[in-house]
C-alpha cells in the first residue's frame, strides 16, 4: 500500500469516534451548513500517493518556476529583490535564535528580547516614529491593525484609503472590515503624475477616523505628506502612512518626520528576501501618546535587582496576557526570525550603508526610466519616484509581461493584474530597480520591449 500522510487505520478511527460519542466522522461536521460541505473529493486534486511520487511531482512543478536570480528581474509592488548578505542567513540559523518562539515567558529569553529591543529602535528611527513594536505578521495586516487602532483612538468608524494604497492591502482591510463594521472609502488609482492628496483632503470630515496613504505609493509616486497630516489633525483624524519599500527611507523624508500618527509597512526588503511570497515581517510605529493602543508586543530595557542591564516585555496587548476587555488586538505572535533577519541586515548596513544603498537604487531606477521611456509609444507616468516607477504602454500590459516572461525576462507588474476590470489602468506597467539590477538587465528589457511593441 502507498504511504499515507495520516496513518490511521479504520479501527483507529472507530476507537476514537467511540471515545467522543460520534457514530461517523461526518458527525463532527454537523455545524457546517450543508451547502458549504464538499460532496466528494476536491476537484482536480489527485488522491493520495507515495512520498516519493509526491516529491517527484512537486519537483517537476518547481522546475516550471522562473526564479528571481535566473532572469532580469523588475518586479516590485510591495516585494523587492535586494541582495541579502550571507551572514544574515548564517546568524539567524544559530540554534539560540532558530528554535526560539514568540516570547510568552519572555524574561527567560534575554537574547531574543534584546534583539527585539534593537529591532524596535531601528524601526522607530527608520519610520520616524517615537516608538515601534516588536514586529507583526506582514505589511497588509499591520495596515489593518493601524485602521482599527485609529478607530479605538478617535471613536470613529470611517477610514479613507488612498487610491495609491496597494490593492492587496485594501483587500485585506475590506475583509476585516466586514467583522468590525468600519466603513472604507476606496478608489482605484489614475495614471497621473501626482498622488491623490487633494482628493483625500477634500474627503475628510467629522466621521473620519483616519486617512491611509502609501509612501511611495503603488505607482512609485512620492509626495510631501505634511499638508495631508495637517488636514487630518484639523478634523481630529489620524494620518496612517504605509511603507512597502523601507530602503526608500534611506533617501526620502520619513512619514513620522512629516507628522504621520501611525506608520506601518513591510520589512521584507531588508534581510528577508522574496522566498516565493513569505514569510514576511510587518513594521509598526506610532507617536508615543498612542503607545497603549498599539497592537503586538513592546520590549523595554531595565535593570535587575543587582543593577545589571536587562530586557522585559513592557507591553503586550493581546487578551492572552491581559483582561480580554482591555485587549487591543488578537495578534498572537510576531515574525521573530524575520525581524531578526531585518535587524541583522540593518546593523550590517548602518546608517551610512543604508543611505548609500538607497542612492544606488534611486540612480539605477532613474537610468532605467530614462532608457525605457525612449521606446516609441512608452510614456513615463510619474515624475518623482525612488526605485519604482510606472510606464504607460501603447497596448495592454498583461500580454506584454507574459511574452517577456516566456523570453526569460521578469519585466514588472502589470496594473491590469492588480486591478482587473479597470480599463484605464490596463496599459500600466510598474517597474522596480534595485542594486541587483545591472545595466545589461535594463538593456535586455528595453530591447525586448521595443521589439514586442514594434
Amino acid at each position: 500500500m502507498p504511504m499515507r500522510y495520516l496513518p490511521l487505520t479504520q479501527p483507529d478511527r472507530e476507537a476514537m469516534l467511540a471515545v467522543i460519542g460520534a457514530a461517523t466522522i461526518d458527525d463532527l461536521f454537523v455545524d457546517v451548513p450543508e451547502a458549504a460541505r464538499l460532496d466528494g473529493p476536491v476537484r482536480d486534486l489527485p488522491m493520495h500517493a507515495s512520498e516519493m511520487a509526491v516529491e517527484r511531482h512537486m519537483s517537476a512543478l518547481a522546475k516550471k518556476n522562473l526564479t528571481a536570480g535566473e532572469a532580469p528581474f523588475f518586479l516590485g509592488c510591495g516585494a523587492y529583490k535586494h541582495h541579502v548578505p550571507a551572514s544574515v542567513d548564517h546568524l539567524i540559523q544559530r540554534g539560540e535564535f532558530l528554535t526560539a518562539y514568540t516570547p510568552y515567558q519572555p524574561e527567560i529569553a534575554q537574547g531574543t528580547l534584546q534583539m527585539l529591543f534593537e529591532f524596535q529602535t531601528q524601526v522607530a528611527r527608520l519610520l520616524g516614529t517615537d516608538v515601534a513594536n516588536a514586529s507583526m505578521y506582514d505589511g497588509s495586516t499591520a495596515c489593518w491593525e493601524a485602521i482599527v487602532m485609529a478607530r479605538r483612538i478617535t471613536k470613529r468608524g470611517k477610514a479613507i484609503l488612498s487610491s495609491g494604497l496597494h490593492p492587496h492591502y485594501v483587500s485585506v482591510s475590506k475583509t476585516m472590515a466586514k467583522f468590525t463594521g468600519d466603513v472604507l472609502d476606496t478608489a482605484a488609482p489614475e495614471l497621473a503624475a501626482d498622488m491623490d492628496l487633494d482628493q483625500l483632503i477634500a474627503k475628510i470630515d467629522d466621521d473620519t477616523s483616519c486617512v491611509v496613504v502609501q509612501y511611495p505609493d503603488i505607482l512609485g509616486r512620492i509626495a510631501d505628506l505634511r499638508p495631508l497630516a495637517d488636514a487630518c489633525h484639523a478634523k481630529k483624524a489620524l494620518l496612517i502612512a504605509v511603507v512597502t519599500e523601507p530602503v526608500a527611507l534611506g533617501a526620502i523624508t520619513s512619514p513620522g518626520e512629516m507628522d504621520a500618527d501611525i506608520v506601518v509597512g513591510e520589512g521584507q526588503s531588508l534581510g528577508v528576501g522574496l522566498q516565493f511570497g513569505g514569510p514576511y515581517v510587518g513594521l509598526f510605529g506610532c507617536k508615543d501618546k498612542y503607545v497603549r493602543q498599539m497592537p503586538g508586543r513592546l520590549c523595554g530595557e531595565t535593570v535587575d535587582a543587582d543593577g545589571r542591564r536587562g530586557f522585559v516585555l513592557t507591553l503586550s496587548t493581546r487578551e492572552q496576557h491581559i483582561r480580554r476587555e482591555k485587549a487591543t488586538s488578537n495578534i498572537c505572535t510576531n515574525s521573530g526570525l524575520c525581524a531578526l533577519a531585518f535587524s541583522i541586515h540593518m546593523t550590517l548596513l548602518g546608517e551610512a550603508g543604508l543611505r548609500q544603498l538607497a542612492e544606488i537604487n534611486h540612480a539605477g531606477a532613474v537610468s532605467a526610466a530614462e532608457r525605457l521611456s525612449q521606446i516609441p509609444g512608452v510614456e513615463l507616468v510619474n515624475d518623482s519616484f525612488f526605485n519604482e516607477f510606472t510606464l504607460k504602454l501603447p497596448t495592454e500590459a498583461r500580454p506584454v509581461v507574459r511574452t517577456l516572461a516566456d523570453r526569460g525576462i521578469l519585466a514588472g507588474v502589470s496594473l491590469g493584474r492588480l486591478y482587473p476590470g479597470e480599463d484605464a489602468l490596463a496599459n500600466g506597467l510598474v517597474v522596480a530597480v534595485t542594486e541587483t539590477t545591472t545595466a545589461e538587465d535594463v538593456e535586455t528589457l528595453a530591447s525586448a520591449l521595443q521589439e514586442i511593441l514594434a
